[in-house]
């Protein structure tokens, strides 16, 4: 089984690293650089029963931050899937901030294409 995973980052080049690095880990990838995509892309997702099975998230996006998003994921999705936060943001609250949040684990930019599907291959496998 394949896992799909949601990438969610309003930088363009670091969706296109990201969605190919974990393609060749042997993932599904979606990508969504803003919360309207991103609902868009859970609306297709229901509508053809291929839900997500972790989300990687970004904290730094401008129209609406990581962390409203995550709160909003957690009203539409049901059930709602691992999260791994890939952020600049080095702040111990706000990495305590995620953790209340269920964010399963939280990496900083810049990290390694192996570090993050370590990271994912951990959170669910």
């Amino acid at each position: 089984m394949k896992y799909h995973i949601l990438i969610i980052d309003d930088n363009e080049k670091t969706l296109e690293v990201l969605k190919l690095s974990l393609e060749r880990a042997g993932f599904r990838v979606t990508t969504a650089e803003s919360w309207e995509t991103v609902e868009d892309k859970i609306k297709i997702g229901y509508r053809v029963k291929d839900p997500f099975d972790l989300i990687v998230l970004d904290l730094m996006i401008p129209e609406r931050s990581g962390f409203e998003i995550l709160r909003s994921l957690h009203v539409v999705l049901v059930p709602m899937p691992p999260v791994i936060v890939l952020s600049a943001i080095t702040d111990i609250k706000k990495k305590v901030e995620a953790r209340d949040l269920g964010v399963a684990k939280y990496l900083t930019k810049p990290t390694t294409p192996d570090r993050l599907v370590k990271a994912i291959r951990d959170v669910l496998i």
